[in-house]
């Protein structure tokens, strides 16, 4: 056959198999690719569970440090790419990072407008945050760093609580980002793909807006993956040790002779044994359900440990008029509607739980205990 430059039928179907062949491969490189990069409905609905209880926490610890009344709306979870910054990041906002350094191994990026943060930098400075400086100095960024750390430290508490071991985080860092565009950290910024949390951030009258959280996708996937393994395996050992209580277990006992012994009427001692022993009662247990909480119960309540309240003390109380408020004076006496030695109220959150008596211990003033105010009683208080 002559080569006429030409190819062949055979060579041309075997440069198109070839085609075929690369086409496919990057077609399994990219959905493995998508697939790594995207997040399924179950991973997304554990990132969002993760991010309300740490938040909600948070929110907590945030409305202490303020004074104002905190709210944090349930997540919203969506994966976004770097090169998609430029529309994410299109107002002036401040970066905090926090990097953990005992549990995980990752990072995330806290992004809130440089607005809201003046507003939480002018309370923390001791202003009521009705007029914030425009600008954003080292004092401002360093107030608000203080509020995100704390913030960030219930938060990592919180998780500790859900993975079941200790979280801890470094000192948060903070940057103040002017400009548009996708001014992602440096240390995160070679990440191709974030989860995005948004959350809606509400601070008294005072801050409506929006607050989220970006996390590698990769270490998002750690997260979800070490929460569901772990919630596995607690379901794999509570399931064995209910098969194991509900097995009764019968311990029997045999003697050094293999042969049974006769008695002089020619029947087996064994038989008599037997006979007199064959009612076997089956072992009883307690029933703790009663007394034990189940698991997703004890988890709901371990996360409320963490839960600051405000206790007072209350020596007691009286109403006057506003003349006679004004009339107060250096060495003015106010009667109180409490006797003296009576016993002083102490609240929790404003609510009447116990009573105590004022006790001194190393010239500071205390309260011992007296009084616990039923369970009912509480309950009754609180609606």
């Amino acid at each position: 056959m002559m080569n006429d430059g030409m190819l062949s039928q055979d060579e041309i179907d075997a440069l198109l198999k070839v085609g075929e062949e690369e086409d496919e491969m990057d077609s399994q490189a990219k959905d493995q690719s998508d697939s790594l990069n995207s997040l399924s409905t179950i991973e997304i609905d554990t990132l969002g569970e993760i991010g309300n209880i740490s938040f909600g926490s948070s929110a907590t610890t945030l409305s202490t440090l303020l004074n104002q009344k905190v709210d944090i709306t349930t997540p919203r979870v969506s994966v976004i790419k770097n090169t998609e910054m430029d529309n994410v990041l299109d107002f002036e906002h401040v970066n905090i990072q926090v990097n953990y350094i005992e549990g995980f191994n990752g990072q995330n990026l806290l992004v809130m407008k440089s607005e809201d943060a003046a507003v939480i930098s002018d309370i923390m400075l001791g202003g009521d945050g009705s007029s914030p400086d425009k600008e954003l100095n080292e004092i401002h960024l360093s107030a608000v760093q203080e509020a995100m750390n704390q913030m960030m430290g219930t938060a990592a508490t919180s998780m500790s609580t859900v993975f079941g071991k200790r979280v801890d985080i470094s000192p948060p860092t903070i940057n103040l980002e002017k400009t548009n565009g996708n001014e992602v950290d440096e240390s995160i910024s070679d990440e191709e793909h974030f989860v995005k949390v948004s959350f809606q951030l509400q601070v008294g009258n005072l801050i409506d807006s929006n607050i989220m959280q970006l996390i590698p996708v990769r270490f998002a996937k750690e997260l979800v993956d070490q929460l569901l393994n772990k919630s596995s395996s607690d379901g794999e050992k509570e399931a064995a040790v209910t098969a194991d209580l509900d097995k009764p277990k019968v311990k029997t006992e045999q003697k050094a002779n293999s042969e049974p012994q006769k008695s002089k009427s020619g029947q087996y001692l064994g038989d008599t044994i037997d006979q007199d022993n064959s009612t076997i009662q089956q072992a009883t247990f307690s029933n703790f359900e009663q007394v034990e909480l189940n698991k997703n119960e004890q988890r709901n309540l371990d996360m409320l440990l963490d839960i600051p309240l405000k206790v007072t003390v209350e020596l007691g109380r009286t109403n006057r008029t506003i003349k006679d408020i004004l009339e107060l004076s250096a060495g003015s006496i106010i009667e109180l509607d409490k006797l003296a030695g009576e016993p002083v109220d102490i609240l929790v959150n404003e609510k009447l739980i116990a009573k105590g008596e004022v006790v001194v211990i190393d010239e500071n003033f205390g309260v011992r205990v007296t009084d616990i105010s039923s369970r009912t009683d509480r309950l009754m208080k609180l609606k």
